[in-house]
């Protein structure tokens, strides 16, 4: 995505912010495999072990989350099969309307 896209004008703008600024913000990155919804009574009995059955489909695209919103859904890939390490591979990008409807949706 280009920085017009999110908005970022290369230039500075007239606050005192420049675009480094912005850039250097930390923000936290989830990739949301699925849910699950269950009663304290029905958690508490959990151990290790069990097996928790979550909301999606083996072959669903999972959430990439950024600061709470979702802002992509995406695959999962294997990055490094002998670190055994995992990865997304964006399939979607959320729009903003998207993301607004599921705000609006969640409350």
């Amino acid at each position: 995505m280009s920085d017009a896209e999110f908005g970022l004008d290369t230039e500075e703008p007239q606050s005192g912010w420049n675009r480094d600024t912005i850039l250097s913000i930390p923000v936290t990155v989830q990739v949301v495999f699925g849910a699950a919804s269950m009663p304290v009574a029905q958690l508490i009995k959990l151990g290790r072990g069990a097996v928790v059955a979550l909301d999606r489909k083996v072959g669903d695209p999972v959430d990439i989350v950024v600061n709470g919103r979702v802002v992509a859904r995406g695959d999962i890939v294997v990055v490094d099969e002998e670190t055994s390490r995992l990865g997304v591979s964006l399939t979607e990008i959320v729009g903003v309307t998207a993301r607004q409807d599921g705000v609006a949706g969640a409350a």
